[in-house]
């Protein structure tokens, strides 16, 4: 089974490709479902949280603009809280991956948002960056609402540059050519890996 992992910085479309490749047929694991999950009522990430930060944490699991600011105002928190949370997910990614081999799948994509940040590229075949340029994917970002200049300018500052990414990835999609080039990439994608498996 081949473990293709998705990744690529804020606005890019990363999230919007991934969905592709789901609607192509090929089970697709989420960092971030599985972190919403994790932090719901009665989620493993929230008990675990409440025992670290227990002012984020309340009848709906963890409040994350709480946890962010109290991480803000103590940030030696946050190494806490990955702590606990790391594992967690780390859990529920194995026990997809489980799932699929079992099942016997070919090829499943990873859908990890910092995956070099992270040090996740050790643990799978393939990468596929999701890019486009600069221009664009600060217009996307600074159409969400309540996005700012400085928050945008933040988040960038804690993700590996686009064009290092780029460079360690094994296949590229740029958004920017259209939804309709990107579904075509997928579909290539996926024929290169699972012809590349038979053969």
């Amino acid at each position: 089974m081949i473990i293709l992992a998705l990744t690529g910085s804020i606005g890019m479309g990363k999230s919007t490709t991934a969905t592709m490749f789901a609607d192509a047929g090929i089970p697709v694991w989420d960092a971030d479902a599985t972190v919403h999950k994790l932090y719901g009522e009665g989620g493993e990430g929230s008990k675990a949280i409440a025992g670290i930060v227990p002012e984020a944490v309340d009848a709906n699991g963890v409040n994350r603009d709480s946890l962010r600011q109290s991480i803000m105002d103590d940030p030696s928190l946050l190494k806490k809280v990955e702590g606990v949370i790391h594992p967690l997910v780390g859990k529920d990614r194995a026990a997809f991956l489980s799932d699929a081999r079992t099942q016997g799948e070919a090829l499943v994509v990873v859908d990890i948002p910092l995956l070099f940040e992270g040090g996740g590229e050790a643990h799978v075949d393939k990468i596929v960056v999701v890019t486009a340029p600069a221009d664009i994917q600060r217009a996307r970002v600074l159409e969400r609402p309540g996005m700012t200049i400085e928050a945008f300018e933040t988040i960038l500052s804690k993700q590996v540059p686009d064009e290092i990414k780029r460079q360690k990835a094994d296949y590229l999609i740029d958004t920017s050519l259209g939804m309709d080039n990107a579904r075509d990439r997928v579909s290539e994608i996926i024929a290169d890996l699972i012809g590349a498996n038979d053969a």
